[in-house]
């Protein structure tokens, strides 16, 4: 199936009230249809990967057919040239999420683009940056506790962020961070503690703080980290 083929199938899916309820999630819907993300995934599995086909989804434009592209790219064709041109063009907070949790973490260059993307001026970059925070710490299991290190100094920078989108971004990355190892566990959990600091620390820092603190230092993360 060719990507005009796999649209005009997406198109037949529309649903209005799913398009809708986009809207109400702050999602820009002129290029959306209304097709739930499950169902996305649903195809995604029975098309399997195919770069090509993501390449092609992706050129549409359209909202649904982008994220699908993110199911079925090839993460080992995905480049820094390709995550630069995607990141570039993200209309929407989601995309920026399924893009950073279904492909970018796969590819060769996602640690750079972690590490980069949360200090760029472009508010859905520096989400997607946070984000892929995020799902690098959920699913790279190979990865040492070391290489997070530079992502707390963005953490703390970024925790004060006025803008909602990104400042959700940023306390995910924190939890999932915080919930890898026991060490990366204190590690976080002193830099929730310190976002709290009344004298310090903007409203925002802190109520991120005292949400991050309350996740990290309960008993069922603390025994599951333990038990590892």
């Amino acid at each position: 199936m060719d990507a005009e083929d796999l649209i005009d199938q997406l198109r037949a899916e529309a649903d209005p009230g799913t398009r809708a309820s986009l809207a109400h999630l702050g999602i820009r819907t002129e290029n959306a249809l209304g097709i739930a993300v499950p169902r996305l995934r649903e195809l995604a599995r029975e098309l399997g990967t195919d770069h090509d086909l993501a390449l092609g989804l992706w050129r549409s434009g359209i909202h649904e057919a982008r994220i699908l592209a993110t199911m079925v790219a090839d993460p080992g064709r995905v480049d820094a040239d390709l995550m630069e041109a995607w990141v570039a063009e993200l209309p929407s907070w989601d995309l920026a999420d399924q893009a950073a949790g279904n492909l970018f973490w796969r590819a060769e260059p996602a640690w750079d683009k972690a590490a980069a993307w949360p200090d760029r001026e472009e508010e859905l970059v520096r989400r997607a940056g946070f984000a892929l925070q995020a799902a690098l710490a959920l699913h790279d299991i190979e990865g040492p506790d070391a290489a997070f290190e530079p992502f707390f100094p963005r953490i703390e920078a970024a925790a004060a962020e006025p803008g909602e989108r990104v400042r959700k971004a940023v306390a995910r990355a924190l939890h999932q961070i915080g919930k890898r190892s026991m060490d990366l566990n204190e590690r976080a959990l002193a830099l929730a503690r310190d976002l709290q600091d009344p004298a310090a620390r903007p409203a925002e820092a802190r109520k991120l703080g005292r949400e991050a603190e309350r996740e990290l230092a309960s008993e069922a993360v603390r025994a599951r980290l333990g038990a590892l």
